[in-house]
Order: structure tokens, then C-alpha cells, then sequence
């Protein structure tokens, strides 16, 4: 058996952001350009154009929601680009450390690496919140009362599996398992 578990984390680079950053870019560009079209008075794209929208007070509206949902769609792609939130939990047992690493934005912060010492560890607790919105979500609960989260966000995880990921922890790094206070 290994002495080091590592566990990837997905970052911006995930379907579900594309998709959304996608049907933002389009619909952004689709009302600014039926905005300016109607300032214009003549059709920028024909399929899209229509006479009968005036520009104050539909063509303005409609070019403000464009140029935010552009200017949101471009933060978005951003992200993306520089694979934001993504990095690793690293448990290393032959060196009794923990290391979480994020890539965040530029700048002297865009390196987040925490590393703990194994013997600061009080335990692995699970927190699980069902509802609208369901959290199923794994922490390092350290001797000083921190709770560090280490499970990656979106979907959340089917609870047996996430009972698994907790559970294989808590025995790797030789810790007691704990549920929601």
C-alpha cells in the first residue's frame, strides 16, 4: 500500500462552465447587437433585426443586458482559461503532511498551498445538508477547532460514495471519522 494518496480537484475546466459561458457569450452578443441595430436604424444581422423596436427605450435596455452579459461572459471565460479552483490534496504518511493546493487568480495570492502536520488532525467529519440545495461535503477538522474543506465543488457526490471517500480518509491518515454536529 502507498504512503501517499493524492486527490485531483477539478477546477473552472468543467462542462457545465462551458456550457453556461457559452449560452452568456451568445445571448450577450445576440442583445447588443440588436441594441446597436436599432440605434443604427439598419439590420447588423438580418435574422435578429427588427424595424419595429425603437431605441429608446427597448434598444438601450437591450444594449446594457449585452454589454453586462458580455462583460460577465468574458470573466467567465477568464476563469476558465486559468483553470481557477483547480489543484490537489496531497496526504503524504511517510512525511506526515497534508498539503491542499488551488491556482487563484493573478497576482502574489495566486498560489494557495496550505501544508499541515498529520498530528494536527482531530478527525474527518462529513457534513451532509439535504435540501434544495444539498451539500455532501468532506473536512479536515484539525486539534484547534478548523475545519478545512477538502471534497471539490459542483454535483454533489452520492452519499455512499462520499461515505466511502470519508471513511478511506479517516483510515489513511489513522484519525477518527465524525457526521454533522
Amino acid at each position: 500500500m502507498s504512503n501517499v494518496k493524492i486527490d485531483t480537484i477539478l477546477g473552472s475546466r468543467r462542462l457545465s462552465n462551458y456550457w453556461w459561458t457559452t449560452i452568456i457569450s451568445i445571448g450577450g452578443l445576440g442583445f447588443f447587437i440588436v441594441g446597436l441595430s436599432s440605434y443604427f436604424e439598419k439590420p447588423f444581422i438580418y435574422s435578429i433585426y427588427s424595424r419595429e423596436l425603437v431605441f429608446l427605450p427597448q434598444g438601450i435596455i437591450m444594449t446594457f443586458y449585452g454589454t453586462i452579459a458580455i462583460l460577465i461572459s468574458i470573466f467567465l471565460w477568464y476563469t476558465i482559461i486559468l483553470n481557477i479552483g483547480s489543484g490537489y490534496n496531497k496526504f503524504d504518511n511517510e512525511k506526515k503532511i497534508i498539503t491542499i493546493f488551488r491556482l487563484g487568480f493573478p497576482g502574489k495570492n495566486r498560489i494557495l498551498k496550505l501544508q499541515y502536520h498529520i498530528d494536527e488532525i482531530y478527525s474527518i467529519k462529513i457534513f451532509i445538508d439535504e435540501g434544495l440545495s444539498s451539500k455532501r461535503e468532506i473536512y479536515l477538522k484539525m486539534k484547534d477547532k478548523r475545519e478545512i474543506p477538502l471534497t471539490k465543488v459542483g454535483q454533489p457526490l452520492p452519499l455512499s460514495k462520499i461515505e466511502e471517500e470519508a471513511i478511506n480518509l479517516a483510515k489513511f491518515l489513522g484519525v477518527k471519522l465524525e457526521g454533522k454536529e
